[in-house]
């Protein structure tokens, strides 16, 4: 299986512009620029999509190791933090924030060492080389 995006790019850093396009068209010629990237601008940028796609990668793995403990996922919800540094222009690592409740028959035990285990697992993490940690709350 290939997944694909495409991008786009016009001008000078500071001035010009781009567009990313995904495969599946969610994103489709959503605008980027330096303003979006390393200020506050309209559009995306490229950390915000790595912290999307890790939040929603760990979110679906915490679900799949739950079933297959025997459990049936309720609520998770994952805030995915990176850190970018913007003196060195390097990503110092990125924070999992889960909180979880509605799930039947799991100590709050378990449920941390299977979010662990999510975190170790999820295919975004393994693709990461930087430090990533995670706190949980569950209820």
């Amino acid at each position: 299986m290939k997944r694909t995006a495409n991008a786009h790019w016009a001008g000078t850093l500071k001035e010009g512009k781009g567009e990313i396009t995904t495969q599946s068209t969610t994103l489709n010629k959503t605008q980027y620029s330096f303003k979006t990237r390393f200020e506050e601008g309209v559009g995306t940028n490229p950390e915000e999509l790595i912290a999307a796609a890790h939040a929603g990668c760990f979110t679906m793995a915490v679900g799949a190791a739950l079933t297959q403990a025997g459990f049936v996922p309720g609520d998770l919800t994952t805030d995915a933090i990176l850190d970018l540094d913007m003196v060195a222009l390097n990503i110092n690592g990125i924070h999992l924030d889960l909180k979880a409740s509605a799930i039947e028959g799991v100590s709050e035990e378990t449920f941390k060492q299977i979010a662990e285990g999510a975190k170790a697992n999820c295919i975004v993490s393994k693709a990461l080389s930087v430090p990533i940690t995670l706190a949980v709350q569950y209820a």
